[in-house]
């Protein structure tokens, strides 16, 4: 995502939150963008429709009002997405559904964290990672996305934003042969 766009999305999902917000209907739209990001990734059409030039504006606008109408949106999310479109703006939409999920998070005091492991991780030490994470980050509540990496040999690489915690194995054996060649 270049700056534009990351500057483009800040700004749209503020507007939004701020609409969300004193409407009450942040979960309803946040439930809305989910369902609008994942039809996005997973139908082609819509696909070409957000990011084709062939499209113009207003053409966007009727064809995401009458998709959002048939999934029975919310008035204010159909109403959002039109404009999006009706400014040229449709090519965004998913910066701005992920900028807009990051805001609600941020607000509720959620942090998203990145966590990968040599093995998958069992409810237990799920559990362990998570508080530990909230405690690091100062959050009241995390969100995990956790994967499999077996090159790590052990030890997990937790990224909490732009904070790295890198505890791997595979790391401390890399280290470990630096210093043995006197590189460190």
């Amino acid at each position: 995502m270049s700056s534009i766009t990351a500057g483009l999305a800040g700004r749209y999902a503020s507007a939004l939150y701020q609409l969300a917000s004193e409407s009450k209907q942040i979960d309803d739209i946040l439930s809305d963008l989910n369902a609008i990001r994942d039809l996005i990734v997973k139908n082609t059409e819509i696909q070409q429709l957000v990011s084709s030039p062939v499209f113009g504006s207003d053409e966007k606008a009727v064809a995401v009002t009458k998709i959002l109408q048939k999934a029975k949106a919310s008035n204010l999310t159909i109403q959002f997405i039109g404009t999006i479109a009706k400014n040229g703006r449709l090519f965004a939409v998913s910066s701005i559904i992920s900028a807009f999920i990051k805001e609600v998070d941020t607000r509720r005091g959620k942090v998203s964290a990145e966590v990968i492991s040599a093995v998958p991780l069992d409810k237990k030490r799920h559990a362990q990672v998570e508080k530990t994470i909230v405690s690091l980050a100062g959050a009241k509540d995390v969100s995990l996305n956790t994967r499999v990496d077996p090159s790590l040999i052990g030890g997990l690489v937790i990224r909490i934003g732009s904070r790295m915690f890198d505890t791997s194995l595979k790391t401390k054996l890399n280290r470990l042969e630096a210093a043995m060649k006197g590189v460190a």
